[in-house]
């Protein structure tokens, strides 16, 4: 397949209008007549003019995006191609300055990264041997993107048959993707680039007004910083409630045959009860005990729970976060890694799952087609549905991708268990039972509601019962529907006896905190970035110090609180749901080639500069500082709270004379034992981890983990902590790792010498290694090497060689999931 090569800028005019190219400078323009839609333009550089040249006896190099996804690919392809990876984006906006003419139409200048500059000579190389060139980035607008790029940097024709794409990395999808490339969506590219524009005008523009007004150091983000003003706003929600006192009371029956069952009191004279207090609930308890009730009707009925649609980026992040307690980024480079591909046995290099960037429910119907012969054969004819699932698609859905799903069901969770990673597995084994569930039939449940009248009120008895588990039968989506609450079989009319009144104080509680699964679906519901970006917005208001993770929920600093304050008093307009949200609409207009990139950034700009401006004319935010209890160290003034980018801290009042600061800390009371001096306090780690150390650090460097209290080991007398689990429940333990009281770690178990001797040979006596995508993302198990006469003298240089080179794939595996945080 020949592609010829040459200098692009944009896409061909679709209306067939003149264009002229000119060259001014140094850049290269494209001018079109009126009427013809704007074309987004390459600037920055000076073109070579000499198109390469193909060698026809060469191979055809195909470019994706990562090495993990290379390897596989290349093993599909066979001989006749060349598999390499472009490690994400090899061009962007330059770091030193705006990059973008706003005078001339939001014209980007692009440059060349510099921590690139080896990859790209070797890509320009091996494109020169190369016979044809197809770009194989991922399936979204950020891979279409990156495609654009590599065709002006490797000089291939945008508008021609360059550029291929498969929503799973197996053979029949790539084999299917190599027989119909297509050119390079150029609307899509455009989407990209708007959104990048966008927020390099909010960073570069909106963070030096921050540095300025309020304090050195900020930063501002379009999407993060509606996502920390939701955070704020809830907070300040639960802070600003005031609880409301209210009673229920449920009454112990028996039926002639003595059945006991539980009815809760609902109303008055055919009138809803509200008990505000306590003594209400007295008066209505004494009318109700020891008085006989009778049934006035038993209603008995049945009830469909259809399953649950296939996982999407969202929902995926949402149940790894619930089901799993993975944070969105820890699920989404997981699922990285199955997408990419892993050696399974005899399969060799396989993706497992689809593409795992997606906000589509949809499923193909080979694929469908499959999944019913699974169901019908593992489970029974009647666990599948009369016709076949579909779900419905949100308005807003890009749908370009199929759902995540597994790529094969001939690899089953329990058949690559023992070639996965404990968090891959985990993982695999979610979307594979999501997907399963999905094609399944609805769960069926008999509710029995009875009613009955005591006096003046009325009294409700309810009971279920699953009759047919259906799709829960391998999934089940936190709800408690599977619990059987039954109630004694009973007829209207019928007499039965009060045992017990009791009545029960409640109080109106306050909204819950954002957790990272609750933010998430907000943000989806509301419209706020897009499923790709959720990831990269969670990470960033952490890092930021804008808010922190506690129990699993979000709660603003004091820092969140002030820019956000800030940036709705200045930015009303832009830093605003709805017109966050509207902007990602507009995104996707021209996605669709419905609008210009120059119309919406224009128009966004137009209100942003006025803002802008008139806020670069109030005056500094003051923070006062407030007094202490603490001495200076250094010179024994008194020390007052301060306001900086990472929040409050301790400084001399004695300042510019003492430059003493100290971090506010939180004490626990027990004093060190390594130095005897100092006290243990909390703290916290780069990546936001609480641990315990002493208050004398560095002079003294005693750390731990676990919060440590006044007790001591009675085997080795180390100091004790004590750990609280997910549960709730509280264990100590020792602080000596070697001591004998340290209960037993689990470890995987090793895997059988003649799997690993399969999957060695399949792979050219590569041997998998496990890798445990941990919240370190370190590589924490050695590869298992093939078993021969020379076994321990192999051992040790082959376990080097491969963890070096799981170690590099995996350092290219982050950079391309690290990429997408430029995006925001």
């Amino acid at each position: 397949m020949a592609i010829k090569r040459s200098i692009v800028i944009g896409e061909k005019d679709k209306t067939n209008t003149k264009k002229e190219e000119r060259r001014v400078e140094g850049k290269v323009a494209v001018a079109s007549k009126s009427g013809t839609k704007p074309v987004m333009q390459v600037v920055g550089e000076s073109l070579n003019t000499t198109p390469r040249s193909y060698n026809p006896d060469g191979k055809t190099l195909v470019i994706v995006e990562s090495p993990a996804k290379s390897k596989t690919i290349e093993k599909f392809l066979g001989p006749d191609y060349v598999v390499k990876a472009s490690m994400g984006h090899l061009r962007d906006l330059p770091k030193s300055q705006l990059g973008i003419d706003v005078e001339h139409g939001f014209i980007p200048k692009y440059s060349n990264l510099a921590t690139r500059k080896k990859l790209i000579q070797e890509l320009q190389d091996e494109a020169d041997k190369s016979k044809a060139i197809l770009l194989a980035t991922d399936p979204d607008r950020e891979g279409e993107a990156i495609s654009w790029h590599l065709a002006y940097i490797l000089n291939v024709d945008g508008g021609s048959k360059c550029r291929i794409t498969f929503n799973e990395i197996t053979k029949h999808a790539v084999a299917e993707a190599i027989n119909s490339p297509r050119t390079i969506d150029k609307d899509m590219v455009d989407a990209q680039q708007a959104r990048r524009m966008l927020d390099r005008l909010v960073g570069y523009k909106l963070s030096p007004l921050l540095w300025k007004k309020v304090c050195k150091g900020l930063s501002a983000g379009r999407v993060q910083s509606v996502a920390v003003r939701l955070i704020c706003e809830r907070e300040r929600e639960i802070e600003a409630f005031v609880p409301e006192e209210y009673w229920t009371i449920s009454g112990q029956y028996k039926t002639a045959n003595k059945e006991s069952f539980v009815a809760e009191l609902t109303h008055k004279n055919d009138e809803k009860i509200a008990i505000s207090n306590e003594a209400e609930a007295k008066a209505i308890e004494a009318e109700l005990a020891g008085v006989t009730a009778e049934v006035t009707s038993v209603d008995t009925r049945k009830r469909s729970r259809r399953a649950p649609a296939p996982f999407t980026t969202s929902t995926l992040q949402q149940e790894g976060v619930r089901k799993l307690g993975f944070g969105a980024k820890r699920t989404m480079m997981i699922a990285q890694h199955l997408y990419e591909g892993l050696e399974i046995g005899g399969y060799g290099h396989v993706g497992l799952i689809t593409y795992m960037r997606t906000d589509s429910t949809r499923i193909a119907a080979e694929m469908q087609s499959a999944a019913k012969d699974y169901i019908i054969h593992q489970y029974g004819p009647e666990y599948y549905p009369k016709k076949a699932n579909v779900f419905g698609t949100k308005e807003s859905s890009q749908d370009a991708h199929e759902a995540i799903r597994p790529t094969s069901l001939e690899l089953p969770p329990k058949m690559v268990a023992q070639f996965l990673s404990r968090d891959e597995l985990k993982l695999y084994t979610l979307i594979w039972n999501r997907f399963m569930a999905s094609q399944m039939a609805a769960q069926q449940s008999e509710i029995v509601t009875a009613q009955l009248k005591s006096g003046d009120y009325t009294l409700r008895a309810s009971g279920s019962k699953v009759i047919f588990k259906g799709f829960t039968e391998v999934y089940e989506d936190n709800k408690k529907d599977d619990e059987v609450r039954l109630i004694p079989s009973m007829e209207q009319g019928e007499q039965v006896t009060n045992d017990t009144i009791e009545p029960e104080q409640h109080f109106t509680q306050p909204p819950a905190r954002y957790s990272e699964a609750s933010l998430i679906k907000t943000l989806e519901e509301r419209g706020i970035g897009r499923p790709s970006t959720y990831a990269p917005i969670m990470d960033t208001i952490i890092s930021r110090n804008y808010v922190e993770r506690n129990d699993k929920q979000f709660i603003p600093t004091e820092l969140g609180f002030v820019v956000v304050d800030f940036l709705i008093a200045h930015f009303e307009k832009i830093i605003n749901v709805d017109f966050t949200a509207h902007l990602e609409e507009d995104l996707d207009h021209i996605a669709n080639g419905k609008e210009s990139y120059q119309d919406v950034l224009g128009q966004f700009y137009t209100v942003f500069s006025e803002e802008l401006e008139e806020a670069n004319e109030v005056e500094k935010v003051k923070i006062a500082d407030t007094e202490s209890d603490e001495i200076c160290d250094l010179c024994g003034s008194p020390m007052v709270y301060k306001f900086g980018r990472f929040g409050r801290f301790l400084a001399c009042s004695n300042f510019p004379e003492c430059k003493n600061t100290k971090p506010i800390t939180v004490s626990t009371g027990v004093a060190c034992p390594k130095c005897g001096e100092g006290t243990i306090v909390e703290r916290k780690s780069k990546r936001g981890r609480i641990f315990y150390g002493c208050d004398r650090y560095p002079a003294c460097d005693f750390t731990l983990w676990n919060k440590p209290i006044n007790e001591f080991c009675s085997t080795c007398s180390s100091i004790m902590t004590e750990k609280t689990y997910k549960n709730g429940t509280t264990k100590k333990f020792c602080s000596n790792e070697t001591c004998p009281t340290q209960p037993k770690k689990r470890t995987r178990k090793k895997k059988e010498e003649s799997n690993v001797e399969a999957s060695s040979a399949e792979s050219n006596n590569t041997t998998v290694a496990e890798t445990n995508v941990s919240e370190s993302n370190e590589v924490v198990t050695a590869a298992d090497t093939k078993a021969k006469s020379t076994k321990k003298a192999t051992k040790k240089a082959t376990t080097k060689k491969t963890s070096s080179k799981n170690a590099t794939s995996k350092k290219a595996t982050k950079k391309q999931v690290n990429r997408r945080v430029q995006s925001e």
